[in-house]
């Protein structure tokens, strides 16, 4: 993309064309330059579109599809709007509800693959990130940052405020955290915009601090919103998707699967997908497009433009076949930028010796009428220590469990 878009600036400036193609049906205009001392346009067809919702019934739950050998059920309902999930050795998963601003407690007390026991054990104000580390529980709102211990019976204790300094969320207020290999602590931060130079240092970025919160700082910048993340088994490496910026047409911006490393940089808000230029805004100062392109690590996967990627877990159960093992699950909560639907499914990410080479789907049906309706929009995935898969809808207020038949 680089080598081209040089190439017509190039035509540009000599001759004073204009530089127009049709890219994925999509309706482009563009023409950007390097710098400021030449004029930027561009044009592109936005659309929005959501699904109608409608309910959760038995008669919709009975058209998920998931791979042959696998059976799909609820295993609660009735929960509000569950998003971020995660386990405990002991069999308790956890959900957080923003909205509500709570965190509840199932289990499935007789291993039915039902759960039985509902209990709020958390009331935080926009409680979203969940995670668990030497038997307390770590909750992160927009700003504050607490730990609680968890009891035998999987409630929690008193919440401890360990930080109340975050940035503000704006756009994305969705904080997600997880607990690396090395027993630090790693603390997704959204951008507060769509496309936009954040005056905060810690928007748009992975940070990783000590298990109390203290000594934090920037693991990577550049990355828009990115919710899910975790450790490859094989590897140890840290892997993330990134959600692309909106207005660009349906098929930009990709969503983006990054491989972070300490000091990385991920393009936005100017560059993304495979070294595209981003019309608005331009890089700072003096910087060039070019310029900007060379410092950024480009994604190693991308997936369907405005899929919203949500929560992701490695897999590492035993009930699943022998080569699920090492590979990710993604929730995608689906599309609303975009003429058509994509997402509103639970895609599997395949990882050969660690690497990952390919996207696909695993629990899909979400999308009834035709695609003009919607019953559920998946947000959380964790693995249960049986194995099995649990993913949460916070559009339906359910949470399903995908086993092996």
């Amino acid at each position: 993309m680089k080598p081209l878009l040089r190439s017509f600036v190039a035509i540009a400036l000599l001759g004073g064309l204009a530089y127009s193609c049709e890219k994925d049906d999509d309706l482009w205009d563009w023409m950007i330059p390097e710098t400021e001392d030449t004029a930027t346009t561009g044009q592109v067809a936005g659309y929005v579109f959501h699904p109608a919702v409608v309910a959760a019934t038995p008669q919709n739950i009975s058209q998920l599809k998931v791979p042959e050998g696998f059976r799909v059920a609820p295993f609660a309902t009735n929960l509000g709007k569950p998003r971020i999930l995660v386990t405990s050795p002991a069999g308790h998963l956890y959900f957080s509800d923003r909205e509500a601003g709570t965190v509840t407690l199932l289990h499935d007390a007789d291993g039915n693959g039902a759960a039985e026991v509902k209990t709020v054990v958390a009331n935080i104000r926009q409680a979203h990130g969940l995670a668990i580390h030497n038997g307390n529980m770590y909750i992160a709102a927009v700003r504050e940052l607490y730990r609680a211990p968890i009891n035998p019976d999987g409630s929690l204790g008193t919440a401890t405020l360990l930080r109340n300094d975050l940035p503000d969320a704006g756009q994305h207020p969705n904080r997600t955290l997880a607990f690396g290999p090395d027993g630090r602590m790693y603390l997704s931060i959204g951008s507060t915009c769509n496309a936009c130079a954040e005056p905060n240092p810690l928007n748009a970025t992975m940070v990783v601090a000590d298990a109390d919160g203290n000594n934090m700082q920037v693991l990577a910048k550049g990355l828009r919103n990115t919710i899910g993340f975790g450790w490859q088994p094989q590897t140890g490496e840290l892997w993330a998707m990134d959600h692309g910026i909106d207005w660009l047409g349906d098929n930009d911006q990709k969503e983006e699967l990054n491989l972070l490393k300490q000091g990385g940089i991920y393009g936005w808000p100017y560059i993304y997908g495979e070294g595209k230029y981003n019309p608005q805004p331009r890089p700072q100062g003096d910087t060039t497009y070019q310029q900007y392109l060379s410092l950024t690590t480009l994604p190693t996967l991308l997936y369907d433009a405005h899929a919203a990627p949500m929560q992701m877990a490695f897999y590492g159960g035993t009930s699943f076949p022998a080569d699920f093992q090492g590979d990710a699950f993604v929730a995608m909560r689906g599309s609303w930028n975009r003429s058509q639907p994509v997402g509103y499914k639970v895609v599997r990410v395949n990882f050969e010796n660690g690497k990952p080479t390919a996207i696909q789907d695993f629990l899909t049906g979400f999308l009834v009428n035709n695609n003009r309706s919607v019953f559920g929009r998946p947000v959380g995935v964790a693995v249960h220590p049986d194995g099995s898969l649990l993913v949460s809808d916070d559009t339906g207020g359910v949470i399903y469990r995908v086993s092996r038949q």
